[in-house]
């Protein structure tokens, strides 16, 4: 018996264990909640979750101050910015149709550690921004009511000035956000139907504001004596890109909810297309209408479709637009409050985060406790805090998220393809299956590897020209191509946001040159290597080039935000190690799984005259489950 192991050793493990990838095959269709939500249901949630209020304020903030009229290409460049990313969501939902979307994504391709960090900043990007918007409704309301609520609050109950808490407690912000809680807590049939009310109404003030905006439509708006159609010029389009950009995040509710639909592998890339393209459409019609209705250099950002209306003689038009915004901001608060509890409770059912987490309501079948303690957080939030210094840490949390499924994309496309599984639960079956199972596995791979190469080994087609590159295990070189990319990425766009301005003209050049050629190739050595089979559910198109566009756009705005950002993010993070050291790593399902004397039995195998003498030679007992894949490439 071995009582300890070298230092070198033990500290080889312990990177292993922050490394070690979840089992694609426990990705069944077997769910302990309810699979009700039809591709409706999930696209309405995607369009609740992305036409908010940003509709109604954003466009009119970002046309008076940053693009002008050309706002409509910035929302263009961000549409195609954001379509990039829902691609690379749309394979992993239809692939692995379970809740937990890029938490699950990363957990399954990148390795345990990666995907708690990127849980952990989901969670504070729902619960900052279902504050936000709760914040934002209550103001919205309290100003059509001539601020009587704000007056009545600050006479009867009081005032303060302290930093980051906001003048006055907002009573209306928490009680929505609790009223939000109870409906998301009765079920998903429960809350999807509200939101198809609310995102069913939202639509129709958009239509109606399309049809009357080009019926109030004024050329003239466009033209060079109101200071055309880029004022800014293309600065001013990408500064609006980077702003517009956030317009569109919300459709990873779609994969939040996979594991809830009835057809998952059909209907979360349908939806997350449909809903995107909506979207899209009604970004860039909106602010054409807006632009073209008044000036956009006499916009009112705060309410820049209501106050347009106004003076153009249709008051009662703002009434319209008001109920309309109202709805969307209702669809981002269910949006919040219904993915929230389901990220918490993959990772709770992952043994990540606290067990508590993963109770389901028996009759609901809903992470009951997940919907009420973050629903409380949220509508304390909402009470206490100005949210608008935070609003910003939102950003960098969701393009971290971003990032990291477009690198988990071509992980998974360069990795050999797993054993498939049955429907039912991985370990349910006796151990003559699980035999059957191994031998019938390596069989298949054994017939595949004698007709094609291996992912992750160089094309057969390209060995007479990079030979040099296939002396290396399946998948080395695709995982040190990939930092390359990552590396190169990062330094391209920092040249791009902050050399021209801190390098001289030659240096900038040289530096623009040599990150682009390095970005290049390694997405071209990265094409060289043999990729999985074609799989029978949805896949992004031209892998290795679209995810790592997509991870190029993603670090171009994650460099735009400021410094204060980043602190705050990295306050964070260092809480969420704190979480992971102390919980996490511990009661993981997959630390769990591994066996005592884990290094001695993994890698040393008996020879035997049978494949089921040499599966209990590994084994410790006929009732501990196969170790779990480790990330070793």
């Amino acid at each position: 018996m071995v009582r300890g192991l070298p230092g070198a050793a033990s500290l080889a493990r312990f990177f292993q264990k922050l490394n070690r990838l979840k089992p694609l095959e426990e990705s069944s269709m077997e769910t302990s909640l309810r699979r009700c939500l039809s591709t409706l249901d999930l696209t309405l949630l995607g369009v609740g979750g992305m036409v908010g209020s940003g509709l109604y304020v954003l466009t009119g903030a970002v046309a008076k101050d940053v693009a002008g009229p050309a706002v409509i290409l910035s929302y263009c460049v961000a549409a195609v910015a954001s379509l990039l990313a829902a691609l690379c969501y749309a394979e992993f939902g239809a692939r692995v149709p379970r809740t937990g979307s890029a938490y699950l994504f990363t957990y399954v391709s990148m390795g345990e550690l990666w995907a708690f960090l990127i849980g952990w900043n989901i969670l504070l990007e729902y619960i900052i921004g279902g504050a936000a918007v709760a914040r934002a409704w209550s103001g919205y309301l309290d100003s059509i009511f001539g601020h009587r609520i704000r007056n009545f609050t600050v006479t009867h109950v009081g005032s303060w000035q302290v930093p980051l808490m906001g003048n006055y407690p907002d009573f209306l912000a928490a009680g929505i956000l609790l009223l939000a809680a109870a409906f998301v807590s009765c079920g998903a049939r429960v809350s999807s139907w509200f939101n198809h009310t609310f995102s069913t109404i939202n639509l129709l003030t958009i239509l109606f504001i399309v049809i009357l905006g080009f019926i109030l439509a004024e050329p003239h708006n466009w033209s060079a004596e109101e200071g055309g159609f880029a004022p800014f010029g293309f600065s001013g389009v990408m500064a609006g890109t980077a702003s517009c950009f956030f317009a569109f995040v919300g459709f990873d509710v779609i994969t939040a909810s996979s594991e809830e639909a009835q057809n998952p592998r059909r209907a979360v890339p349908v939806a997350i297309a449909i809903a995107l393209s909506l979207a899209a459409g009604a970004y860039i019609l909106v602010s054409t209408v807006l632009t073209l209705i008044v000036p956009w250099h006499s916009l009112e950002p705060d309410s820049a479709l209501a106050d347009a209306f106004h003076r153009r003689g249709y008051s009662w038009a703002g009434y319209i637009v008001a109920a309309g915004s109202i709805c969307a901001m209702n669809t981002v608060l269910l949006s919040s409050l219904f993915s929230l509890p389901r990220i918490v409770y993959a990772m709770a059912v992952d043994g990540l985060f606290f067990q508590v987490f993963a109770y389901v309501h028996p009759r609901t079948q809903v992470p009951v406790m997940g919907i009420l303690v973050f629903g409380i957080l949220m509508a304390l939030l909402s009470l206490l805090m100005d949210l608008e210094a935070l609003v910003q840490f939102l950003s960098i949390g969701t393009l971290l998220a971003y990032t990291f499924v477009a690198a988990s994309i071509i992980v998974l496309r360069f990795q050999k393809a797993s054993a498939p599984s049955s429907p039912g639960p991985a370990s349910s079956g006796p151990l003559s299956k699980e035999h059957s199972s191994v031998s019938d596995h390596m069989q298949l791979v054994g017939a595949e590897q004698a007709s094609a190469p291996e992912p992750g080994q160089l094309r057969p087609a390209l060995r007479r020209y990079l030979g040099f590159l296939s002396g290396y295990s399946p998948g080395r070189v695709v995982t040190c191509a990939l930092c390359i990319l990552m590396a190169s990425a990062t330094t391209l766009d920092s040249v791009l946001i902050f050399g021209d301005s801190g390098l001289p003209h030659w240096g900038y050049i040289l530096l623009l040159l040599l990150s682009s050629a390095v970005f290049l190739l390694s997405v071209l050595i990265l094409g060289a290597f043999q990729q999985q089979p074609r799989q029978d559910t949805f896949q992004i198109p031209m892998v290795p080039l679209l995810p790592a566009l997509s991870i190029l756009l993603n670090i171009c705005l994650m460099l735009k935000l400021n410094y204060l950002t980043w602190v705050r993010f990295t306050i964070w993070l260092l809480m969420g190690l704190a979480v992971y050291f102390g919980y996490g790593i511990w009661h993981s399902k997959e630390n769990q799984r591994e066996p005592p004397g884990l290094t001695i039995t993994r890698y040393v195998v008996f020879p035997s005259g049978s494949l089921e003498e040499t599966v209990q030679a590994i084994q410790p007992s006929s009732q501990a489950p196969p170790p779990a894949p480790s990330h070793t490439e």
